[in-house]
């Protein structure tokens, strides 16, 4: 079961039904789903893949999902998945472009990272990043997190590959 994490200023809950509306409001916009794949897709997809959180990611305790919220109020999105592109475990983070700037990317991806390490032991946590999205890759610098690889995507864009150790997130804390 995903647990409910806390930061000094975030909550990291699982989601709830109540939150799907929220949830598509938040990935609709273009400014988070510019970076968050292929996005924006589709309202449609946008609840489809709400329901899948609940279809795969809590009922078979397959990965942990939450719900980032500030003060009651729905403002980003986390993971941290098996993901096949990295052959290990991804971090996923997002935040509402109102709450970019003040420190809180860098405070939720360290707790999820934590988490990930912590609770879920694991040696290594991975991302990828967009290779324009500088404000992504510096807040995962700033965790410990070395680039490995770039892929290049149909496009013609690049995506970083991010790697942290466990060893090397212990040395800086």
């Amino acid at each position: 079961m995903t647990p409910t994490l806390r930061t000094d200023r975030l909550l990291l809950e699982p989601y709830v039904p109540a939150d799907e509306d929220g949830f598509v409001a938040f990935f609709m916009d273009a400014r988070v789903s510019r970076w968050m794949g292929d996005g924006p897709w589709p309202e449609a997809d946008y609840r489809a893949t709400f329901a899948r959180i609940f279809d795969h990611a809590y009922a078979s305790d397959g990965f942990d999902v939450w719900v980032v919220r500030q003060d009651g109020r729905l403002v980003g999105h986390a993971e941290i998945k098996p993901a096949k592109v990295v052959e290990g475990h991804e971090l996923i983070y997002a935040l509402a472009p109102e709450m970019w700037g003040r420190g809180l990317g860098t405070e939720l991806a360290r707790a999820v990272v934590a988490h990930g390490f912590g609770t879920l032991n694991l040696e290594q946590v991975h991302a990828t990043v967009a290779e324009p999205n500088t404000a992504s890759l510096t807040v995962l610098r700033r965790l410990g997190f070395r680039h490995l690889r770039d892929i290049a995507e149909d496009d013609g864009t690049i995506t970083r590959v991010l790697s942290c150790d466990r060893s090397e997130q212990q040395a800086r804390t």
